[in-house]
């Protein structure tokens, strides 16, 4: 068995945040030390909710944000490319 932290990821869409706490609620309850919530274009201000809600109501003094990465991807057809904003948010178990 490796040592490495168990890692889970949850991809943040269309349906209400609180699908998407429940899903990073139960990666952390499946063992998962460290959870990766991405999302991109619209969805991102729904994964900021989602790691706000579990950090601050779910799971206070238990998890904390360890690292926020912005990006942009290229989505579309050749010729009709466009820019799409991304974000991922590592959600990580506090050490006791």
């Amino acid at each position: 068995m490796s040592s490495s932290p168990k890692e889970g990821v949850v991809l943040v869409g269309a349906k209400p945040p609180m699908n998407y706490v429940l899903a990073t609620i139960i990666q952390f309850n499946q063992g998962c030390d460290r959870v990766i919530i991405k999302a991109r274009g619209r969805a991102i201000s729904k994964a900021v909710d989602t790691a706000e809600i579990v950090r601050l109501r779910w799971l206070p003094g238990q998890v904390e944000v360890k690292d926020v990465k912005i990006g942009t991807e290229k989505v579309g057809e050749p010729g009709k490319e466009r820019n799409v904003s991304t974000i991922e948010i590592v959600l990580e178990r506090v050490k006791k």
